[in-house]
């Protein structure tokens, strides 16, 4: 049998639009060694890296009709140099160069016809310094079949080696891609009414199924009220083009606020996560300021953030399962210790319940998996209008390791995410501590979020006050 995307997978396929790139990206800035590194040597650790991981020399074949969701096929003239790409700054390169050209390269749609992700050799930074810039698409990344190429490259023995990828195999015929999804119907008679008949009768009954399985969904979202989303300057149409900023701070001023400014019982459920959301509350509260919006006391801006939940399974790969908390920022607050602890006792109410009602990755692929092909782009579309109802901005925060990395010799110093925009979200923001550092890095539509360069000053900013906060609490 062929190797089948998921119904989810499949979603994020359809879920792109000219405007909505699919694609997660990084930026990783590097040191390098004594001797010196070039793209030669780039291309070569690249494919040593992905020579154990088939699903980087895969690409995406439909099934003839649409009678079942796209297949992986491997690239019969797959070409490492055609993913593996060469660029440069104008030397010294900028922060900004690199920003700009971040911007660019992730507006881009990845080709479909081809293997769903690229790797950039930026040369040219000041300080004799390179940059590597990833994107993957999310129908490629799933923690299982394959990982981020950013993992492969700074931590490749974390990652288990699939010994049956290293052989090409013969891509399948129009006529077998037909006859494994008529068997699969076959197996499934459900499947083959709403496959191959496409019966209207099936179509309700499908239609049912979302809602029901959507219901469920919102019905976690009952912690945080049943009102939609506020409005807020950050929820506007997206266009094709974007910027992107990049923030560095310091991790142990996060420690240092989580210790100081947290009293009382609860004082260890206070987190460092926690301190990162007061940080970007209050940059959120600033930035608004300065665009003269309205910033009243119970102004608020709903964020989602994905926790991670383990569930004890032992695998390395699959051992945590995604929920995600909503969670009210309290922009509307003047003081900067009580939003933090606002945020933490959101956090904590939100993370006591996710075990038992989390929204997990199975159950979002549930809403998905029950549909023929032909019915994905609905439920995708049902997706992004309950993303537009329930939050305004996406914030994700992934704790890295505390010690360097390297990639032959060449030293990791500095790690950016780049976070897809969603549909009516111009802004997405991801951050990741590293080696004594928190790194930010703010994914924005061009048009609407033309003064993102503020964002990040107020990110600082932001940090400073609660900084202060926490002189003044610890005098």
């Amino acid at each position: 049998m062929v190797n089948k995307l998921s119904a989810l997978d499949a979603a994020f396929l359809y879920l792109e639009e000219a405007t909505l790139p699919m694609h997660v990206g990084s930026v990783m800035v590097f040191e390098p060694p004594a001797d010196g590194f070039d793209y030669d040597r780039f291309v070569a650790v690249v494919g040593d890296r992905i020579a154990g991981h088939g699903r980087y020399r895969q690409r995406i074949r439909q099934v003839p009709g649409r009678l079942d969701t796209p297949v992986w096929v491997d690239d019969q003239h797959f070409d490492l140099t055609y993913h593996v790409r060469r660029a440069a700054l104008p030397s010294p390169g900028t922060r900004g160069d690199l920003e700009e050209f971040v911007a660019r390269i992730m507006a881009r749609r990845l080709d479909q016809a081809r293997p769903l992700w690229e790797a950039y050799f930026v040369e040219g930074l000041e300080g004799g310094r390179f940059a590597v810039v990833t994107k993957a698409h999310q129908a490629m990344v799933d923690g299982i079949h394959a990982v981020d190429l950013a993992h492969l490259l700074v931590d490749p023995d974390a990652v288990p080696v699939d010994d049956a990828t290293s052989v090409r195999r013969k891509e399948p015929s129009d006529l077998r891609l037909v006859a494994d999804a008529l068997l699969g119907s076959v197996l499934n008679p459900a499947r083959l009414v709403s496959s191959v008949s496409h019966g209207l009768k099936d179509v309700s009954a499908t239609g049912r199924r979302a809602t029901e399985t959507a219901g469920r969904v919102v019905s976690t979202l009952a912690k945080v009220g049943t009102r939609p989303a506020p409005s807020s300057p950050l929820n506007t149409p997206v266009g094709a083009a974007r910027r992107y900023v990049m923030v560095d701070t310091d991790l142990d001023d996060y420690r240092k606020i989580r210790s100081r400014l947290t009293r009382g019982k609860y004082v260890e459920a206070v987190t460092v996560n926690d301190v990162i959301l007061a940080t970007l509350t209050g940059a959120l509260r600033a930035w608004m300021q300065t665009r003269g919006l309205p910033v009243t006391g119970t102004s608020a801006l709903r964020v989602m953030v994905p926790v991670s939940i383990v569930d004890g399974s032992g695998d390395p790969l699959t051992d945590a399962a995604m929920t995600a908390c909503y969670v009210d920022l309290p922009i509307g607050e003047n003081n900067p210790s009580m939003r933090l602890h606002q945020i933490s006792f959101a956090m904590r109410q939100q993370i006591e319940s996710a075990s038992a009602e989390g929204v997990g990755a199975t159950s979002l692929a549930s809403i998905g998996g029950f549909a023929p092909p032909t019915l994905h782009t609905l439920g995708a579309r049902l997706g992004s209008a309950m993303t537009r109802r329930l939050f305004n901005l996406v914030i994700t925060n992934v704790p890295g390791p505390q010690q360097a990395l390297h990639v032959e010799g060449c030293r990791l110093v500095e790690t950016y995410p780049v976070m897809p925009l969603g549909r009516g979200q111009g802004l997405a923001i991801g951050l990741t501590s590293y080696d004594g550092r928190v790194y930010y890095g703010l994914n924005g539509d061009r048009d609407s979020m033309s003064d993102l360069d503020l964002l990040a000053q107020a990110i600082e900013d932001a940090l400073s006050d609660l900084k202060s906060a926490q002189r003044s609490r610890g005098a």
